[in-house]
């Protein structure tokens, strides 16, 4: 049997400079892997919590010493010794351990690098690509990239309130060339906002371009713009996604855009969504409705759900139980797999599994304090629900994932779905 040796842990940083930390797993047979664990900015208060030192000494109170340390003293003692192939068994180990329903005590952000490094040196025991391991039998492909352009809300200094304004490049037959128009776009992009007179001093947390825009709608108009302007088709080969990140800006039961001087409440903001995807080739809304407003999320879905993609991120929080609540609401219809919100890969699977036993859309994202490890790719490819959100294409914590599908592609053997990820929803592909 192949087992757990041992566990070595230290602090990082990632991509915003911030502390996060990356743990060893050494197994019986002398494979050794490391994985490094992704931080957000725009968090879910239903996420399992982030460990961190509050020490103001050190990283502005922001150090994971404690969950560094959590990876010595608890986590390896409940794990040594245990079957390193047996990836659930290894994960409830680790959630016993913690004894708290939110992973607060050891930290979500210690059990992840434990999950994650223990898998992925049972791919370098086996001998085969991390994607192989992790998918464990389940159809694996690669995934259509959804690649930031412009950015607002938290990851931008609130320059506009919508976080994310994405492109979808899905009508392809290689990832590779998906990849190539996101690329052709973000320079268009660059370009039109450059000869609009907006000033550019750099990029935001995922790389996008974060201009001051007069409006959120703006954003919406210029990325179509580039979209045409690099020389493509808008909605037959390349879509928008929109991650609202609705809570951020939700204050007093009322969604307030404050750049543009007004307010709208949940009827309103379904009925601004629903002008959008008729003027604008919109395919994906994330996190449209706050992040507790079940009913409202019920009408957002039923309203435009046959048409979109309508994506729970801080509205799931990657937690099985919520998804589950989801599908039996009819409350979206597609949810965002973000590993570190809930803490373990089991976990994490087990909404991936949830999603597609329901019909469900389903997109493996990124954060946007991340790091180079590519661990995310191999993952996409593993879920094989054929979409992935890293962010955008100037950084090297995105690229990384980015240049591994690259790889895999390369190497032969898998899939490129294209379009086909979105046929259910009705005249958006055709």
């Amino acid at each position: 049997m192949l087992t757990i040796r041992d566990l070595f842990a230290y602090e990082i940083l990632d991509s915003r400079g911030r502390p996060t930390l990356a743990v060893e797993a050494a197994l019986s047979d002398g494979a050794r892997a490391t994985a490094q664990v992704p931080s957000g900015a725009s968090t879910g208060s239903h996420e399992a919590v982030e460990l961190r030192d509050g020490d103001p000494s050190r990283y502005a109170g922001r150090g994971v010493a404690k969950a560094v340390l959590h990876v010595w003293t608890e986590l390896l003692p409940a794990v040594r010794g245990l079957n390193a192939e047996d990836q659930a068994a290894v994960d409830r180990a680790l959630i016993a351990a913690d004894r708290t329903p939110d992973k607060s005590r050891l930290g979500a952000n210690a059990i992840l690098g434990v999950s994650c490094a223990v898998a992925r040196a049972v791919s370098v025991s086996r001998g085969e690509p991390l994607w192989r391991t992790l998918a464990a039998g389940r159809q694996a492909m690669l995934p259509v990239p959804m690649v930031n352009v412009f950015s607002g809300g938290l990851h931008a200094g609130r320059n506009i309130e919508f976080q994310d304004f994405l492109v979808a490049p899905h009508g392809f037959d290689r990832y590779a060339d998906a990849l190539r128009a996101a690329v052709d776009i973000h320079a268009a992009a660059e370009r039109l906002v450059s000869e609009a007179g907006y000033a550019l001093t750099g990029v935001a947390d995922e790389g996008g371009w974060g201009p001051a825009l007069r409006s959120n709608e703006e954003a919406l108009e210029m990325l179509t713009r580039a979209i045409e302007r690099a020389g493509y088709r808008p909605g037959e080969q390349v879509s928008i996604a929109i991650d609202v990140a609705s809570s951020h800006f939700f204050r007093d039961e009322v969604y307030r855009l404050a750049t543009e001087k007004r307010e709208l409440t949940a009827a309103g903001m379904i009925e601004l969504l629903g002008e959008w995807c008729g003027r604008y080739p919109v395919l994906s809304i994330e996190d449209g409705l706050h992040e507790d407003d079940w009913e409202g999320w019920t009408r957002l879905t039923s309203t435009l759900g046959g048409r979109v993609q309508i994506v729970g991120d801080d509205f799931f929080t990657t937690d099985p139980r919520r998804v589950r609540r989801g599908i039996g609401e009819g409350a979206a219809n597609a949810v965002l797999v973000k590993m570190n919100q809930i803490g373990t890969l089991t976990e994490t699977f087990e909404v991936r599994d949830a999603a597609r036993a329901a019909g469900w859309f389903a997109v493996v994202s990124a954060r946007s304090g991340d790091t180079e490890d590519s661990f995310l790719a191999d993952l996409a490819v593993a879920c094989g629900m054929g979409q992935i959100k890293v962010g955008s294409i100037t950084r090297s914590e995105r690229l990384a994932k980015y240049n591994r599908l690259l790889e895999l592609e390369a190497r032969g053997g898998l899939e490129f779905p294209g379009s086909s990820v979105f046929e259910r929803l009705r005249g958006r592909t055709e």
